[in-house]
């Protein structure tokens, strides 16, 4: 069959959960045999997310190809377990650069570059992934970042609006808005939603199925009345309401049948609903899991999206391992020698979390010597690991000066050093070491165990900096294992200490590989033993 596309917009205000209901969908079309993929064009002018403050726009996620993209490829990637690549995350910045590097070469033969045709022409040129036609795919749900009505968007609407006419039966457009619920008068309100369709269909664009955001329960009378305001058959019309868990949603979309609807628009036959049996088990340990297991995250930035991946490995391997996985956010910049014990008390597992940058590293620096001395299971990811490696060198080895280079370019136990291709590097974004790299594990140890005796893995990477092997004699016989080494660049990927109950650090980072039907067998490990602690 031709390859369908599904446009993914939003109205009324952002955040309302367009990457969730693109994911969902994703898995919904999976759940019926189909290929599928998701890619998400974001408005903003950067090139990728890698140089914005994890403050503006959450965590960086990392494809395997090495991409630095937006944090809703981590939602795809979790929900339906596809890979996603560059060509998955597309930025304003990026389309641009392409046409105004084309033109500097004059491949336009003197023409006048404008938004339309070109800049459009290159947006509908990725939307239809028409370089990637090697691969066979049934559905491409392109989510489009931002809000309707944002100056920005306007040229990826205009790539809609032609597709939609160029497609005809093969595309459809899922609006998601907001309906709010006024207290003082005790009322949803469908106003927003009906102006949000209407600045869509000013736009030329007239939405196929609309998801209603709504923290109340809408009833079939609400539903009549978006219906029929907005041109939209009442089947197509459906709720996405306030959920105990993400992981739910794709079930309620299931049950409202968004996904027939989807078909139905297309002209393909709905067929059975799939059980979606591993799922809905899933969703059920979640349910079932009542002990809670309190879990530190040691970093600086207080902001849930910050460490998104990190938290939904530790959620699922949590459910998995039958407990409730309670995250405690413990601001390093805040640790002191006096205080570490009060600030980690009552902590059954410590992560010490990856960043970039000299703020909160002391912290992070104490709080993996409380966790050492006390024998309280600790995961280190990237920073984190590097971390724990700096602490080792000054309490162990006995080098007080011992530091990154990163931190001070002038320490002379440098245990963490520039890796030499990057000692040339000036520019900031999308020059690290980036993507999947091969690791080999020492046998009989203890992420060797928890691979399942693999030897050789593929790991996630996004860094700079490097355990420098001058000093691995002196860790290994201290007691620092260095147990995860990169075949090609004998470089160090992973450290533990064998004699603690779990204290491991990871120059990668295994939450960008971990699913809903498959949790990452680090972080599975990692709270087993929290579990017995």
């Amino acid at each position: 069959m031709d390859t369908k596309y599904i446009f993914v917009t939003g109205g009324v205000v952002s955040s309302l959960g367009k990457g969730i209901i693109s994911a969902s969908i994703g898995k919904l079309l999976q759940a019926r045999g189909y290929q599928v993929t998701i890619q998400k064009f974001d408005p903003y002018i950067n090139i990728d997310p890698g140089t914005l403050n994890p403050y503006e726009h959450g965590e960086c996620y990392v494809t395997a190809d090495g991409m630095e993209t937006d944090l809703d490829l981590g939602h795809y990637e979790r929900f339906t377990g596809i890979h996603t690549t560059r060509h998955n995350s597309i930025t304003t910045g990026r389309i641009y650069k392409t046409v105004i590097d084309r033109e500097r070469r004059g491949d336009y033969l003197g023409k006048t570059i404008q938004v339309v045709p070109h800049i459009t022409d290159e947006i509908k040129r990725r939307m239809l992934r028409e370089d990637e036609k090697q691969e066979q795919l049934d559905f491409i749900i392109t989510e489009v970042g931002g809000t309707i009505g944002d100056i920005e968007s306007a040229p990826f609407m205009e790539a809609i609006r032609q597709l939609r006419w160029q497609l005809g039966r093969n595309a459809v457009c899922v609006h998601l808005t907001y309906v709010p619920y006024l207290k003082a008068a005790d009322e949803l309100k469908t106003k927003p939603t009906q102006h949000s369709v209407k600045e869509l269909q000013g736009m030329g664009i007239q939405p196929d199925i609309l998801v209603l955001r709504t923290e109340r329960h809408l009833d079939d009378g609400m539903r009549m009345k978006v219906a029929s305001f907005c041109n939209v058959d009442l089947e197509c019309v459906v709720q996405s309401e306030d959920m105990p868990s993400i992981y739910e949603v794709p079930v309620s979309m299931q049950h409202q049948g968004l996904d027939a609807a989807i078909l139905r628009k297309i002209g393909i036959p709905v067929g059975e609903t799939p059980a979606m049996k591993p799922w809905r088990e899933f969703l059920e340990k979640q349910r079932k899991a009542k002990r809670e297991l309190h879990i530190g995250l040691v970093g600086k930035y207080d902001l849930q999206d910050a460490y998104k991946s990190i938290r939904e490995s530790l959620n699922l391997a949590g459910i998995y391992n039958d407990v409730k996985a309670k995250l405690h956010f413990i601001n390093s910049e805040e640790i002191t020698k006096e205080n570490v014990a009060e600030q980690l008390k009552g902590m059954a597992g410590i992560v010490v979390c990856p960043g970039f940058g000299n703020r909160g590293i002391e912290g992070k620096i104490i709080a993996a010597e409380y966790t050492r001395s006390h024998d309280i299971p600790t995961f280190g990811i990237c920073l984190g690991m590097q971390m724990m490696v700096i602490e080792f060198a000054r309490n162990v080895l006995g080098y007080q000066d011992a530091n990154s280079r990163e931190m001070d370019a002038e320490t002379p136990h440098n245990v963490i050093d520039i890796m030499e291709e990057q000692k040339s590097i000036t520019q900031m974004g999308g020059t690290m070491r980036l993507g999947a790299y091969e690791c080999e594990l020492v046998k009989g140890s203890r992420v060797y165990e928890a691979y399942g005796e693999e030897s050789l893995i593929s790991e996630r990477h996004r860094h700079r900096y490097e355990f420098n092997n001058k000093f691995q004699e002196e860790y290994e016989s201290a007691g620092m294992k260095c147990v995860g080494i990169n075949p090609a660049a004998n470089l160090v990927e992973i450290v533990e200490i064998p004699e603690k109950k779990w204290y491991i650090g990871t120059q990668f980072h295994p939450e960008y590989s971990s699913t809903v039907l498959h949790p990452h067998p680090l972080f599975m490990s990692f709270i087993k033993a929290a579990m017995e602690s």
